[in-house]
């Protein structure tokens, strides 16, 4: 039942990713839509729903079985990032043309780009979400994801839901999708792993 709960949370939170995607994508106005996106990313913290790169930066504090409600975490997100697409495309929403746009880039960059762009969005993902955790500001949540969309740093669950948009899943897609979780996850434990190093 607890793996259950913690795979039902984590699709909710693709489908909250995935809601935000849709505002970004609706909007040809990049900085406002950016600041908008971030409306995903409140519904989650403020309803405890499980987003991987909110839970990632804590992994070096839990036990070995953490990983496995990661895993199952990263699972529920794209399961939620593809059925919120995939309801999407039976509306009248025209949002595919973009994601495919977005896509497009995305496939066409190379490994090691993915990965640094990856590793700054999860360091920013670690400051919003630890931020609001202490404070619980919603402003800070905002800002570091605005900054990090603006700035075209790569975010996995994001992505997801743009692939999933795009109807552009393929086997390159999805290793850049790993690419782009390992690089989330290395810079959202950066502060945790400076704080335990200092401790």
């Amino acid at each position: 039942m607890k793996h259950f709960k913690t795979f039902y949370l984590a699709v909710l939170a693709g489908i909250a990713i995935g809601i935000g995607g849709t505002i970004y994508l609706s909007l040809d106005n990049k900085v406002i839509g950016a600041l908008f996106f971030a409306v995903g990313l409140y519904a989650i913290c403020v309803h405890g729903l499980n987003l991987f790169t909110g839970k990632i930066g804590y992994v070096i504090e839990q036990k070995l079985s953490y990983c496995l409600d990661l895993f199952l975490i990263w699972a529920g997100n794209l399961a939620g990032t593809w059925l919120c697409a995939f309801l999407i495309s039976f509306t009248r929403l025209s949002i595919s043309d973009t994601a495919k746009t977005i896509c497009e880039i995305k496939m066409n960059d190379t490994f090691i780009s993915l990965f640094i762009l990856a590793i700054f969005c999860g360091l920013l993902m670690f400051i919003a979400v630890d931020g609001y955790k202490k404070c619980q500001n919603p402003i800070l949540l905002f800002i570091c994801v605005a900054v990090f969309i603006l700035c075209g740093f790569e975010h996995c669950i994001a992505d997801m839901f743009y692939f999933s948009m795009a109807n552009a899943w393929s086997l390159t897609s999805f290793i850049d999708i790993l690419i782009i979780t390992l690089g989330n996850g290395i810079g959202a434990i950066f502060i945790p792993l400076s704080k335990k190093i200092n401790s």
